[in-house]
């Protein structure tokens, strides 16, 4: 015997259905959530290593966060037999050519820029995506350099640094959020 269609079967059905779909997602997402925090530190723990020199302390353990510009920073002080080594901060700026980027910066205690690390984006692959370490030396050109002396903005803008071919949206965005890092870095008592 079949059932005959109607507006309650077929709202109950379509309520078992819903379910049925919404309990198998929160599962999936339940499974899926702490390998994906896990795979999210690593990639921002290798980072923090990349961009400040040798130290043996938790960076991870001591870091701390500041609401600036309606994101928030966090920093991750170093330090090696009890003495301040520098601070990695991790960044963003909006202004991408695609959206958001998201740097990691690593300063030495004098405010010097030891290295670079770009830990998101969306930019254009063979274009904006040459900010990134390895795929173009774009980022080199600040190691070394302390953004007291060294302006942070491109070449085209009157500053010191040179943009990457055809991608002077990215290069400018990622002069933001290395400006955005050292100026939160001053603030909280660096570059002494």
């Amino acid at each position: 015997m079949a059932k005959e269609s109607n507006f309650k079967n077929m709202t109950l059905t379509l309520f078992v259905v819903t379910l049925l779909a919404s309990a198998s997602l929160g599962f999936v997402y339940s499974f899926t959530k702490g390998p994906i925090e896990n795979a999210q530190n690593a990639k921002i723990n290798g980072a923090i290593s990349l961009v400040l020199p040798d130290f043996d302390n938790t960076p991870a353990a001591e870091s701390f966060t500041r609401e600036i510009d309606g994101g928030l920073l966090t920093f991750y002080p170093a330090s090696k037999g009890g003495e301040p080594v520098g601070m990695a901060i991790q960044t963003f700026t909006k202004n991408g050519f695609s959206g958001q980027i998201d740097l990691m910066v690593g300063f030495l205690p004098d405010g010097s820029i030891h290295a670079i690390e770009v830990i998101n984006h969306k930019e254009t692959p063979g274009l904006g995506d040459k900010m990134e370490s390895g795929k173009s030396d774009f980022n080199v050109q600040f190691k070394g350099k302390n953004p007291k002396d060294f302006k942070l903005s491109v070449t085209k803008d009157g500053g010191d640094v040179d943009a990457i071919t055809a991608s002077t949206i990215s290069s400018r965005a990622y002069c933001d959020a290395v400006e955005r890092a050292y100026n939160a870095f001053v603030k909280e008592g660096g570059a002494k």
